[in-house]
C-alpha cells in the first residue's frame, strides 16, 4: 500500500502530512487545482473547489493528471464518490461554447442538448439569450458575451469562448533584446495566452510579469490598453516598456488623475475608471477611445469591483491578467475566471526560486508579550477595536529597533497598516515614511534613493504593497496589516523576491501580539505562503530566537 503524504476524504478536503519527505512534491501538484483552507504545524488541509478544478482543466490540465496525482501521493484510495465528482466537474467545462457566426451573429452552443435546455430556463440567463438556432444553439444579445459567462459560471456550467477577438488598430511594437531575453516561463506564458485566449498569468512578484505583457504586446502588435494600481505602478510600465521594447516616449501615455493622454499605448490607473462625477462614472470613454486589440490588467487580484461591470463590456477585446495570487479577499474569483479570463498559466513560487530567478526567503513570525496594563486594555476593547489596539502594540516598537539594529547596512523596508503607528516609528527611526498622502514626485524620489543607497530604510504603509520595484531591499518587518489578507501577505514578501546584486537572502518579519486577534489573522494571512512552500520561523520577541514551524 502506498505511504504518500496526502489523505483524500470524502467532502472534497485533502490533508497534506508537512513533513513526509515526498510533501513538496505533493504540495506542488495539488496547488493546481486545490486551495489550502489551513495551516497549522503538522497538517495542511486544502480544498478541492469548482473554480480550481475549472483552472487547471482552462490550463491545460486533464482530470487523468489530477486524478493520478490524488493516487500517486494518497496514503489511502481517494474515495469513489470525489474521484467521479472531480471528473464529472472537470467534465463540465467546455460542454458550452461562445462563437461567432460567419455572419457576425454570437451563438452559444452545446455539446449537450440537455445541458442547454436546463440553463436556458434560469430567470437571468434566458434574457441574454433571445432565439433558438436549433436543439444545441441560441442567439447571445450582443452586448452580453462578458454577462453570459458570469452567469453561467453561477450555476456550474462555464462556457469556452471562442468568439474571437477583435484585432484592435493595428501598431508595431517589437522587444529590444539586445542585452536581455525573455526568460523560458515568461515565453510559455505568452504562448499559452495566445493558444488559449485571454486569461491570467500567474507568477511571483519578482519573476517578472511586466516582462509577459509586454511580450505579449510584442506579439500582439496592437493598440494597448495598460490597467495598473497606481501612478507609480504606471510610471514604472512606462520605464520598463521604454527600456525593453521599440516603443518611444510619443506612443506611450499616461491616463490617471493628473495626466490625461491617450495614446496608442496608454498607461491607466484603476481609481481613474472608477472615479464618479455626478453619480456617473467620468472616464468611460478611455475604454473606447482607441480601438485597443489588446487590454493587460496588471495585479489583477485587486481589480476594483466596478471594473468587473465595464471589463463585461470589453469582452471582443483580448484581455491579459497579470497576478502573483488569485486569491481575492472579497470572494470574486469567479468573476475574475468568466471576465478576464481563466488561469492560462502558473508558475510556483519555489520552481522559480530554484532557477535562480527570484532570491531565495526566509520568514520569521515574532510573537511579543503585551504587558498587563495594554492587556487589560485590549480585553475590555470592543472586538471592533481590538485588532488596531493588538496590531499598533507599543511593544513592537523596541521589536522594531532590535531588527533594524541586527540588519545594519542592509536595505529594510518596515511596513504598516496604520498611519499613527507609522508616524511614530519614522520618528524613532530616524528616516523617511511614505504613505498614500506622500505626493507622487516624492515617492518617486524616496523609492529612488532606497534603491541607490541613500536612504536605506524606509517606513511605508501599504502603498508600497503593489508594483514597486525595489530589487536590493532584503528585509521587511510588518508591523500591522489589512487583518487577515493573504493577498496584502503575498504582495509584501514579494517586495523581497527581486534578484538582489548584493547577493543576500531575504527575511521577512512579521510582528505579532501573542494570544490576541492579531495573531489569529496572522495565521490566516500566512495560508497563501504556506501553499507556495514557504515556512514560518516561530520567534520570541525577548530573545528573538526560535524554532521552524510549517505556516
Amino acid at each position: 500500500m502506498p505511504d504518500g503524504p496526502l489523505i483524500v476524504q470524502s467532502d472534497r478536503t485533502v490533508l497534506l502530512e508537512v513533513a513526509h519527505p515526498e510533501a513538496d512534491g505533493a504540495r506542488h501538484e495539488l496547488a493546481v487545482f486545490a486551495e489550502l483552507e489551513r495551516a497549522p504545524e503538522h497538517i495542511h488541509t486544502y480544498r478541492i473547489t469548482r473554480l480550481g478544478l475549472w483552472n487547471a482543466r482552462a490550463a491545460g490540465h486533464t482530470t487523468e493528471e489530477i486524478l493520478g496525482t490524488l493516487e500517486r501521493y494518497s496514503k489511502f484510495a481517494t474515495p469513489q464518490s470525489v474521484s467521479i465528482d472531480i471528473a464529472e466537474t472537470v467534465a463540465r467545462y467546455g460542454r458550452l461554447v461562445i462563437e461567432r457566426q460567419p455572419d457576425g451573429v454570437l451563438t452559444l452552443r452545446a455539446t449537450d442538448s440537455a445541458v442547454l435546455a436546463e440553463i436556458v430556463k434560469g430567470k437571468r440567463i434566458a434574457p441574454l439569450l433571445p432565439s433558438r438556432l436549433s436543439d444545441d444553439m441560441y442567439v447571445i444579445e450582443p452586448w452580453a458575451r462578458g454577462q453570459l459567462k458570469q452567469e453561467l459560471v453561477k450555476l456550474g456550467w462555464p462556457a469556452e469562448d471562442f468568439a474571437g477577438y477583435t484585432p484592435g488598430t493595428p501598431h508595431e511594437i517589437t522587444l529590444d533584446e539586445s542585452d536581455w531575453h525573455l526568460r523560458g516561463y515568461q515565453q510559455e506564458a505568452i504562448d499559452n495566452f495566445f493558444e488559449r485566449g485571454s486569461g491570467v498569468v500567474v507568477l511571483p512578484c519578482g519573476a517578472g510579469k511586466t516582462l509577459v505583457g509586454a511580450g505579449a504586446m510584442a506579439t500582439a502588435k496592437t493598440n494597448t490598453l495598460i490597467l495598473v494600481t497606481n501612478t507609480v505602478s504606471a510610471r514604472q510600465w512606462r520605464s520598463e516598456l521604454l527600456r525593453r521594447t521599440s516603443l518611444t516616449e510619443d506612443e506611450i501615455g499616461e491616463y490617471s488623475g493628473q495626466v490625461k493622454e491617450v495614446k496608442p499605448v496608454t498607461i491607466a490607473t484603476y481609481q481613474i475608471l472608477t472615479a464618479k462625477r455626478k453619480g456617473a462614472y467620468a472616464h468611460l470613454e478611455l475604454l473606447d477611445a482607441l480601438d485597443w486589440g489588446l487590454v493587460v490588467y496588471d495585479e489583477v487580484h485587486l481589480l476594483p469591483a466596478p471594473v468587473f461591470k465595464l471589463t463585461a463590456d470589453l469582452q471582443a477585446r483580448r484581455r491579459l491578467g497579470l497576478t502573483a495570487t488569485l486569491v481575492r479577499e472579497d470572494g470574486r474569483e469567479g468573476d475574475v475566471f468568466s471576465l478576464i479570463g481563466p488561469k492560462r498559466f502558473d508558475a510556483p513560487w519555489k520552481e522559480i526560486e530554484a532557477q535562480g530567478y527570484i532570491s531565495p526567503a526566509d520568514c520569521f513570525e515574532v510573537r511579543i508579550d503585551l504587558p498587563q496594563r495594554d492587556r487589560l486594555v485590549y480585553a475590555a476593547a470592543s472586538d471592533d477595536e481590538r485588532y488596531r489596539l493588538a496590531a499598533t502594540a507599543p511593544a513592537k516598537l523596541d521589536v522594531v529597533r532590535r531588527l533594524v539594529e541586527k540588519h545594519a547596512g542592509e536595505r529594510i523596508l518596515v511596513i504598516g497598516q496604520y498611519l499613527d503607528q507609522l508616524d511614530e516609528l519614522a520618528d524613532e527611526l530616524g528616516v523617511p515614511q511614505l504613505t498614500g498622502s506622500t505626493p507622487i514626485p516624492e515617492r518617486e524620489r524616496l523609492y529612488q534613493a532606497f534603491r541607490d543607497g541613500d536612504e536605506p530604510i524606509l517606513v511605508v504603509s501599504k502603498v508600497a504593497n503593489f508594483s514597486v520595484d525595489l530589487p536590493e531591499a532584503t528585509v521587511a518587518i510588518q508591523v500591522s496589516g489589512s487583518f487577515g489578507s493573504r493577498q496584502e501577505e503575498a504582495q509584501r514578501l514579494g517586495r523581497l523576491l527581486r534578484p538582489k546584486e548584493s547577493g543576500l537572502s531575504a527575511n521577512f518579519y512579521t510582528l505579532v501580539a501573542r494570544d490576541t486577534v492579531d495573531q489569529d489573522f496572522a495565521q490566516n494571512r500566512q495560508r497563501f505562503l504556506a501553499e507556495q512552500g514557504y515556512s514560518y520561523t516561530i520567534l520570541d520577541s525577548e530573545t528573538l530566537g526560535g524554532h521552524p514551524v510549517a505556516a
